[in-house]
């Protein structure tokens, strides 16, 4: 089976400096091709070329587990934001993207819950895979195409977010799972491990996202609020 993967192990290193070179190549793309829709779109199959086979895969009944197989995670249904995102660039489904692909989807790859052998593993792949997709995406259309949130994209992304918690909490007390970690903390150190114990660590992680997530909207919105206002003649 080879080696287990080890957080800040080598694999993991290098994996953390792709995040920042893949992250400035598809800025610079996207800089260059904004009005070019084929590029944003090409993108949005790759996503779904890498994604979908694996998910096709997790549900074969020889590898099926209710723990861990549905598209319940929200990095699942991150990748799925992403490819429609890059494909239609609405800004809806943009801001979705970019409050996920900037703040949960780097913290599950700063602390990340796996436990699987190193690279060139189907789960390494599958892991790293998806979530740097997902990130690289969310920067690609953010500061590459330029498509910003509002707070209107904040809000709608604060009713998501906690809808989909609540419905896979509701899931998780029927299936004994723990999807989203909503259930019960991951095995690995996080962020979470700050937060107290269950259920209090949902409202904490609620109160701050809302806020993280406040300040990733606000200089969005003031340089457009002054770029609208009138000048002094």
């Amino acid at each position: 089976m080879g080696d287990r993967f080890v957080p800040y192990g080598p694999s993991h290193l290098v994996l953390m400096a792709l995040i920042v070179v893949g992250s400035a190549v598809l800025v610079v793309l996207g800089r260059r091709h904004r009005d070019a829709r084929m590029l944003s779109r090409a993108f949005a199959a790759v996503v779904l070329a890498f994604n979908v086979p694996l998910l096709i895969y997790q549900q074969m009944p020889w590898q099926f587990d209710i723990d861990d197989s549905l598209p319940l995670h929200l990095c699942d249904l991150a990748w799925m934001v992403g490819a429609y995102a890059l494909w239609t660039r609405q800004p809806l489904a943009c801001a979705l993207l970019y409050y996920w692909g900037l703040t949960l989807t780097p913290q599950a790859m700063i602390t990340p819950a796996l436990d699987a052998p190193d690279f060139p593993s189907l789960a390494f792949v599958e892991f790293w895979g998806q979530h740097l997709l997902v990130l690289w995406a969310a920067a690609f259309l953010t500061w590459g195409v330029g498509v910003r949130p509002n707070w209107r994209g904040y809000w709608f992304s604060v009713v998501v977010t906690a809808a989909w918690a609540l419905a896979v909490l509701a899931f998780n007390s029927w299936a004994g799972s723990n999807y989203g970690f909503v259930s019960r903390k991951p095995d690995n150190p996080s962020l979470l491990d700050l937060m107290g114990g269950w259920p209090w660590y949902l409202g904490v992680a609620a109160i701050v996202g809302m806020v993280a997530w406040a300040l990733l909207t606000w200089p969005w919105t003031r340089t457009r609020a002054r770029a609208l206002s009138p000048r002094p003649r």
